[in-house]
């Protein structure tokens, strides 16, 4: 890959990477594997190195930390990344989600950089994943590119903790076929639904909630 070569990271085993980027609509017409246990993986490294980056490059409180991590490794962020990488041009699709625009589904091309980031893991160790972050991703949150990004959830965390609120996610309806399924949650607070959101993945239909939710008076 390109985006390796140039910083010096020669792939010692294709074979990851090329898991990264294969979808399950793929995986499962070509009876492979698709990059959701990469993506799981990735998921936890970059949760640590962000936080590593926060902690030495911030004086930010436990608080601040825990809510700047949150915002750039939200679902919107890691899409942004995939989408200025190229990442989505590596992906590999069944026909249905190839025709349906897969390879620009928020939910898809997100996951993909968890997955290239556990791939990246697992082929050169926690070193490489430090560098590939300083060289491409560091420099966009350096340059205030990823502050216009949403994170209404912890927003809304942020109101209702003031006044010692819970505060719940469900998914409540979940429907359409496995390449193309749409969620749809709702948000609580103290046991009463205050939003309602419908996306392509839980995460981002539990976004959607929190957004409606914070268009009514929640204090």
């Amino acid at each position: 890959m390109k985006l390796l070569s140039d910083i010096n990271i020669e792939i010692k085993n294709q074979k990851l990477f090329d898991t990264a980027f294969t979808h399950t609509s793929y995986a499962n017409e070509e009876n492979t594997e698709s990059y959701e246990r990469l993506e799981y993986l990735g998921d936890a490294v970059l949760e640590m190195v962000m936080s590593e980056y926060l902690y030495n490059n911030t004086n930010y409180s436990e608080g601040e930390m825990t809510k700047k991590r949150a915002h750039y490794v939200c679902e919107n962020a890691l899409y942004e990344y995939s989408l200025k990488l190229k990442l989505n041009e590596y992906l590999k699709l069944g026909k249905g989600e190839e025709e349906n625009g897969g390879k620009f589904r928020k939910a898809i091309v997100a996951d993909i950089f968890e997955a290239f980031m556990g791939a990246l893991f697992l082929d050169q160790g926690i070193e490489a994943v430090e560098k590939f972050m300083e060289t491409y991703i560091y420099p966009m949150i350096e340059n205030g590119e990823i502050e216009s990004f949403h994170d209404y959830k912890s927003v809304l965390q942020e109101l209702v903790q003031t006044d010692k609120r819970s505060l719940n996610y469900t998914i409540i309806n979940e429907e359409g076929p496995a390449h193309n399924k749409t969620f749809t949650a709702e948000v609580k607070i103290d046991d009463i639904v205050y939003g309602v959101g419908t996306a392509h993945s839980k995460k981002e239909a539990e976004q959607e909630a929190a957004k409606d939710a914070l268009k009514k008076s929640v204090k």
